[in-house]
């Protein structure tokens, strides 16, 4: 895993600032790639990569990379996990030199044999600029589904590209006015979606896309590569599915086992971790690898229960991370000094925490990221389920009475309480199956946004984003058009940003065995209702799973890392309160309202409401917008 950054030029030749400006913009990068770095540089670009090492520890598998004749160059971020089948499949062996076992260099190679099309045979993730001087064209690329991050911006006749937005701010055409409808869109999510970013000069390839730039003519087209297809086979059997799922998700944990350098697992205690974990010790190699748990400092948010299961279970080298509200202030500007955008996810500062941790063993973590959209595992996916249901045997009376009934709930704040998710049950079933999807995970409705917001009020609704794109697909049932929302926005647009950053903040790769290609294309043919049959979530994944775990593990349901920021908003949060949530604090970003942020703090602290989503969202907007906006100060926080 790596860093990468650099300049293509569109008509124009590289000057000696050009050279620099890539040169500040890879040392940004440093925490990606702690290890070396390295510049290459022609008349038509400048490539930068700052490397961690991974697969070869040696300086032969140094970036940027070449082929032989230093015809074809890659600035590379990422870990193609078939590659040593490639290798093989493709004889590269008995066609090229390899001076390197890197998987960096059989994608040259691969290129060299098949031209961009290469791409249509990579399982794994990646971002890279390859850039090829026979044909006088360069190719910036994002994986099949986002996993590996890639910025881009187009200046006075020059693409600029990068891992993280950083690597831009410095540069000296940068403008650095903020993107609202971002800001107004983040405020519904708790993330920003799409290919925007919280600046207006800069944009985010968005997952299987590429970049084509023709060096030569000076133009570039973006284009779509591959497209995620959902098309189940309903003549599968569910106990061939069951044990081939088995087989699939074991490949795919074995081929992201594959390392040089000393590697682990992050453990929930939730299915999809623990799920991995139960397949490394069917491969024999649980007892010698390190696993990392968060503890939450609060009882309804705590895992470590279902997390000792495991540990006693598959025998790992183990670590306990306890993360208490202290542990999170002391932490949070730090965090999102690595972040680069405003976050709403409440598991980000734990996943920083925990990386710190585990940097101390291992270079390398899996994470079960990815599970839950693959497999329709999310709770939002059994309330769809759940709604069918609930339509077709209730009135339209009677469930106005039921809204009254539970929205007279006493307002709860512990982890997905009774009361919160009758209140967003009940006030998302009427509307349609994209709207309630978004409605049942939102933060801020359009209302509250608009009073936040006074002065950016015109831009369209955020449930639309899920409307479009439901509306776009052709597939034959709504859960996969839901997984596909969710992969398409939540997926890259939160949990791998929290993944991406504050794990390569402390210089450790992230691998993703549930998004590697394979899996995600078996998983796309299974029957939705393998899935989710009847209520029953992660139905087929268990029944593939079944033998292989303990009952606790098997039979619990989902819960998800999360930080308690609702009840710390009532007691240990309050310092940050009295800092942030201040009328100078407020107005100085001319974007947010004073008395609307006041308003959600008293309610909350009444107790009338649970505002603490809303509130923790806020406070990072606020904490970012400091840090990159008004004092520009994020570097001093940068280890």
């Amino acid at each position: 895993m790596c860093g990468i950054a650099g300049l293509l030029t569109l008509g124009h030749s590289i000057h000696n600032k050009d050279i620099e400006e890539v040169q500040g913009m890879t040392a940004l990068l440093k925490h990606r790639g702690p290890d070396c770095s390295g510049i290459f540089k022609d008349k038509s670009c400048v490539l930068g990569n700052a490397r961690l090492k991974i697969i070869d520890l040696s300086d032969n598998a140094s970036l940027p990379m070449s082929n032989e004749n230093q015809s074809i160059w890659i600035s590379y971020n990422g870990e193609v996990t078939n590659f040593r089948e490639l290798r093989q499949q493709f004889q590269l062996d008995k066609k090229h030199i390899f001076r390197s076992t890197s998987d960096t260099e059989v994608v040259i190679h691969l290129y060299e044999e098949l031209g961009i099309d290469f791409l249509s045979h990579l399982s794994g993730m990646f971002a890279f600029c390859l850039y090829d001087t026979n044909i006088g064209k360069a190719y910036i690329v994002r994986d099949f589904y986002g996993i590996r991050p890639l910025f881009y911006m187009i200046k006075n006749s020059k693409l600029y590209f990068a891992s993280e937005i950083k690597a831009f701010l410095d540069l000296s055409c940068f403008n650095n006015k903020i993107n609202y409808e971002a800001i107004y869109h983040f405020l519904s999510l708790a993330y920003i979606p799409g290919t925007m970013t919280p600046f207006e000069d800069i944009q985010e390839l968005d997952g299987s896309h590429l970049i084509e730039v023709d060096l030569k003519k000076g133009t570039f087209t973006e284009r779509k590569y591959y497209t995620i297809d959902y098309s189940p086979d309903y003549s599968l059997c569910e106990r061939d599915v069951a044990h081939k799922l088995h087989d699939i998700l074991l490949d795919s944990v074995r081929r992201n086992l594959i390392s040089d350098a000393p590697l682990g697992l992050t453990l929930s205690g939730g299915f999809d971790t623990s799920t991995i974990l139960a397949l490394v010790k069917e491969l024999g190699l649980s007892k010698d690898i390190h696993t990392y748990s968060i503890k939450m400092g609060e009882t309804s948010f705590d895992e470590s229960y279902y997390q000792r299961i495991m540990v006693d279970f598959a025998k790992p080298i183990h670590h306990e991370i306890v993360v208490n509200a202290q542990d999170v202030m002391d932490n949070l500007i730090r965090h999102m000094a690595y972040m680069d955008e405003p976050s709403g996810d409440g598991a980000a500062v734990p996943s920083f925490l925990l990386a710190q941790e585990a940097k101390k063993e291992v270079s390398v973590l899996l994470s079960g990221e990815g599970g839950d959209e693959v497999f329709n595992a999310y709770e939002t996916h059994r309330a769809y389920k759940v709604r069918e249901l609930y339509l077709k045997h209730t009135t339209p009376f009677l469930r106005k009475i039921m809204r009254s009934i539970v929205h007279g709930m006493p307002t709860s704040y512990k982890k997905l309480s009774l009361d919160f998710l009758a209140k967003r049950f009940t006030s998302g079933v009427e509307k349609n199956t994209p709207e309630a999807h978004f409605f049942w995970r939102h933060v801020l409705s359009e209302k509250e946004k608009k009073e936040l917001m006074p002065r950016c009020s015109d831009f369209k609704r955020t449930d639309s984003l899920f409307t479009e794109l439901f509306n776009s697909l052709n597939f034959d049932d709504n859960l996969n058009k839901l997984a596909l929302i969710d992969l398409k926005y939540y997926f890259i647009g939160d949990l791998m940003v929290k993944n991406d950053r504050t794990m390569m903040a402390h210089s450790i790769e992230a691998r993703f065995p549930y998004v590697d290609r394979y899996v995600v294309e078996y998983a796309s043919t299974i029957p939705p209702n393998m899935k989710v049959k009847g209520t029953k979530g992660r139905y087929i994944q268990k029944q593939a799973m079944k033998d292989y775990l303990p009952k606790a593990i098997y039979n619990r349901q989902n819960m998800g890392l999360e930080m308690p920021h609702a009840i710390w908003f009532m007691n240990e949060f309050q310092p940050l309160a009295k800092k942030y949530f201040t009328k100078k604090s407020i107005e100085k970003t001319n974007i947010l309202s004073y008395s609307m942020v006041n308003n959600l703090w008293q309610e909350h602290i009444a107790k009338k409401r649970d505002n603490g989503r809303s509130l923790w969202c806020i406070l990072n907007f606020l904490i970012w917008f400091d840090l990159f906006i008004y004092n520009k100060d994020y570097k001093k926080y940068l280890l």
